[in-house]
């Protein structure tokens, strides 16, 4: 492979996986925002309503609790979802996950609230004959509304499902429940069974599967519902937005995930030349390299271990920077930049340990940092104006980058060039970019006649058989003092010098 195709796939391959971790993170915490912008528009979808507060504060408790489990969920990176079904049928759940049943009641005060949640079959057909229906048999009630005839005559209407009340109404809730159970413990043995079913369900909020919904007291609920009528409801006011929902843990977390993959993708991209190199050569006379097989292994684990740390801090940065976990004045970074930031400060990491030990030179350093700049803007620069054109498509965004990343590898390469022809021709050092060295080569020095520093070495005598020459005749040969000629010209990465033709 050509040296500068070589080195642009390798540029290329090393901003892959920061440039995934990028685009993982931005998506995960778009999903994250879409499940808030949703509640906010299911709560605004009552603007107009003529309900009082007190009545509609119930219908904006039920989306409250269902989209924030869901906007946990996401978070979480949980497939769970829970949904409001709007149905008003006796009995009906007013959230559900899955076979799991939620009912709501947000009354004016725990008892009512309590009382709510507890009543019966008997006692809601009772209020049904009071309201107009004084011919209405029991039995013909439970038909009407689709009950099975057989219910249990004092059952709770809500019995099997899980009970929501205002989180500052729960205390109060519990020791009436308590009360009434003792009571009729006495009293009305029959009436026990729905009493203690409705405390043992009782709670403030959504609990599945480690997710919760966020709790809503009774007078968040009548505000919310008094901007919902007025289409003015803004839920990141109370709490619900990236920065109140989210921790460092939640983007530690999406952070592994995408480094795992991240590690993945520059493993096979950095693998692929030395494995179409083995195929290739299998193929032409039958055998494998040893050597180049280990490289390819060894290829493959650098890859992933580079890929893993650039895609996992990459997305950890972008996570914390967009859910505003560091700051509300970088949530508008962009993932492609912050990506290249990671590319070029590891670079930079990896770079300042190599000269310290003394690898490399100053002007190496400089040349590498430099290089992989230049080459990383290229790549996101290409990203964004590819993923313009396709609407935001992460996979056009990554291919524009990669693609960029080796086109601007190969620029470089033709600038680099340029920059060293002028540093020779006119001996600038372009701020200490390029090294103009002066020194004249050894050979040089001897042929002037300057002695040379060099350290003894010790060799061993050796025995040589005397021999019998003819003298030979030689012919006197003219040889001039000074013959070499020297030009300057490039030495090392970024150091000019003179060599001798």
């Amino acid at each position: 492979m050509n040296n500068s195709i070589k080195k642009g796939y390798e540029d290329a391959t090393k901003n892959a996986g920061a440039q995934y971790g990028g685009q993982v993170a931005d998506q995960y915490v778009s999903r994250i925002n879409e499940a808030i912008d949703k509640l906010n528009d299911d709560i605004n979808r009552f603007k107009g309503f003529k309900t009082s507060s007190d009545q509609l504060q119930g219908n904006v408790a039920e989306y409250w609790h269902g989209d924030t489990f869901n906007i946990n969920a996401v978070i979480d990176g949980s497939s769970d979802r829970a949904n409001v079904p709007g149905s008003h049928g006796l009995g009906s759940a007013d959230i559900e996950i899955g076979d799991i049943e939620y009912g709501l009641k947000y009354y004016k005060d725990a008892i009512a609230s309590a009382k709510a949640q507890s009543e019966s079959y008997f006692q809601r057909f009772c209020e049904y004959k009071a309201n107009g229906h004084p011919n209405t048999s029991f039995a013909d009630y439970l038909a009407q509304n689709g009950i099975n005839e057989d219910i249990p005559l004092y059952d709770s209407i809500y019995s099997g499902q899980v009970r929501i009340i205002p989180s500052d109404q729960y205390e109060a809730a519990v020791e009436y429940l308590k009360w009434k159970i003792a009571k009729e413990a006495t009293i009305r043995p029959e009436q026990v069974k729905r009493y203690q079913e409705t405390l043992d369900h009782l709670t403030t909020k959504i609990k599945h599967n480690g997710m919760e919904s966020v709790e809503l007291d009774r007078e968040t609920s009548q505000k919310l519902a008094q901007l919902a009528k007025e289409g003015k409801a803004d839920v990141r006011e109370f709490g619900i937005s990236t920065d109140k929902l989210m921790s460092f843990h939640h983007a530690l977390a999406k952070g592994l995930e995408a480094g795992r993959t991240a590690g993945v993708i520059t493993m096979v991209l950095k693998a692929a030349p030395h494995l179409y190199k083995c195929i290739e050569e299998l193929i032409s006379s039958g055998q494998i390299d040893e050597e180049e097989f280990k490289e390819l292994g060894l290829k493959a684990l650098t890859g992933y271990a580079e890929g893993f740390v650039r895609g996992f801090v990459t997305s950890t940065l972008v996570t914390s920077c967009e859910s505003g976990i560091l700051g509300t004045s970088l949530q508008s970074m962009d993932p492609g930049i912050i990506g290249a930031l990671v590319v070029i400060c590891m670079q930079a990491i990896q770079g300042s340990y190599r000269l310290s030990k003394g690898e490399i030179s100053k002007e190496e350093f400089i040349a590498d940092i430099s290089r992989t700049t230049f080459v990383a803007v290229c790549g996101v620069g290409t990203g964004m104006a590819l993923a313009a054109l396709t609407m935001g498509n992460t996979l056009a965004y990554m291919l524009g980058n990669f693609v960029g990343s080796l086109l601007g590898s190969f620029v470089y390469t033709g600038i680099d060039n340029v920059v060293m022809a002028i540093a020779v021709e006119k001996g600038w050092t372009f701020f200490g970019i390029v090294d103009q060295n002066y020194e004249l080569p050894d050979s040089v020095l001897k042929e002037i006649g300057l002695d040379i520093f060099e350290f003894d070495e010790f060799e061993f005598d050796e025995f040589e058989f005397d021999e019998f020459k003819f003298d030979e005749f030689e012919f006197d040969e003219f040889k001039p003092d000074f013959i070499t000629v020297l030009r300057r010209g490039v030495i090392g990465v970024h150091k000019v010098g003179y060599i001798q033709d």
